[in-house]
């Protein structure tokens, strides 16, 4: 017969395996890499807890950490969009220098499937197929405030506000000539515009409603005071995070493990009432026993966002080490069970190149 002692480690170390103790200084989440590929095709699991059009929570259930802080790096750094990468600026006499105009341009998120276009290579021109034109013509005149196109508070200080849905979409490309283009008294050739789209791109199949869009119309780009000009084009071509941020598809992705609560000794009574009181998070339910006393349970774990050192001695803090709360945040270029989507196909041909690699040497 076994003793209790070699009981008590059998016990100890199942439950290293498949749980970690969260202590007040660190974790020790350690990853266990003996799980067969067989064990995860039967205990993987994915289960949907909040789909709205902003965001999505979900768990991922009988993985390792690694696989889920993969699938975090690929949807901030991996997962495409479209964004304004170059822009060509006519004039600007407004306040803000042109590089920072420039930048603040290329954070505002466009509204358009990525999938449907290809990256621009460095000697690719740029044409339908890989560039999305906008410009932005606007001058604070008194014509200009007097028409109504600014509030009245606009108008009392002379001041014009530029917003994102002022920019407007180019659908048969660049209006502007290619600067280095200089067209003699005998040239007979068509002048050169900054880009070399050969149909008009609403015109494309499955163009989204025949229209290319912003995510956020709103968006503050300028003010301009009387007599200041703002007239330029954003050109706006497929890139991804790693490049610069303003190609990431994620206001934020983000994992943390399922909490396990273990109450080492009854809580009973004012006790009970004491624990759920002082609990922010609503953790604990106070259910009633067949003796008549009130005693606290752990109703909802998962709501556990507090500090080891904050619970006390007699409560023990743990986290499962397969179980994991997965968070995704879209910008609004993809809906966020897309962009998870998305995510599995770029592993699934980072594993295949490995796969292809390994088996060729």
């Amino acid at each position: 017969m076994e003793s209790k002692l070699e009981k008590h480690i059998k016990q100890h170390l199942k439950g290293q395996k498949s749980h970690a103790v969260n202590h007040a200084d660190n974790s020790n989440h350690i990853a266990d890499r003996s799980t067969s590929f067989d064990q995860f095709q039967k205990n993987f699991r994915i289960e949907v807890n909040r789909l709205t059009a902003e965001d999505m929570e979900f768990d991922l259930i009988g993985c390792d950490a690694s696989l889920a802080n993969a699938f975090r790096r690929i949807l901030i750094s991996e997962v495409p969009t479209m964004a304004i990468d170059k822009v060509f600026i006519a004039n600007n006499t407004s306040v803000i220098p042109d590089e920072v105009l420039s930048h603040r341009l290329g954070l505002i998120p466009i509204q358009v499937d990525p999938r449907l276009f290809d990256f621009l290579s460095e000697n690719s021109p740029s044409n339908e197929k890989n560039t999305i034109v906008f410009k932005l013509h606007v001058k604070c005149t008194k014509e200009y405030l007097t028409r109504g196109q600014g509030s009245s508070q606009q108008s009392s200080s002379l001041r014009v506000t530029v917003k994102s849905d002022q920019l407007e979409w180019l659908p048969n490309g660049s209006e502007f000539m290619q600067f280095h283009y200089l067209p003699t008294a005998r040239s007979t050739s068509k002048q050169q515009t900054c880009t070399a789209f050969t149909c008009d791109q609403s015109s494309l199949p499955d163009f989204p409603n025949s229209n290319a869009q912003l995510v956020v119309p709103g968006i503050i780009i300028a003010k301009l005071g009387l007599g200041e000009e703002i007239e330029l084009e954003a050109h706006a071509v497929k890139g991804i995070g790693k490049t610069h941020a303003k190609w990431s598809p994620v206001a934020t992705a983000w994992y943390r493990s399922l909490p396990e609560i273990v109450l080492l000794k009854p809580f009973e009574d004012e006790e009970a009432e004491e624990l759920v009181r002082r609990c922010p998070n609503n953790i604990f339910d106070i259910v009633e026993t067949k003796k008549g006393k009130k005693r606290a349970v752990v109703a909802r774990p998962r709501n556990c966002t507090i500090h080891a050192s904050d619970l006390g001695d007699s409560i023990a803090l743990r986290s499962v080490k397969d179980h994991f709360i997965f968070t995704i945040e879209t910008v609004g270029q993809y809906p966020p069970e897309e962009l998870f989507k998305e995510a599995v196909k770029i592993l699934e041909k980072k594993c295949d190149s490995i796969i292809t690699g390994t088996a060729s040497h």
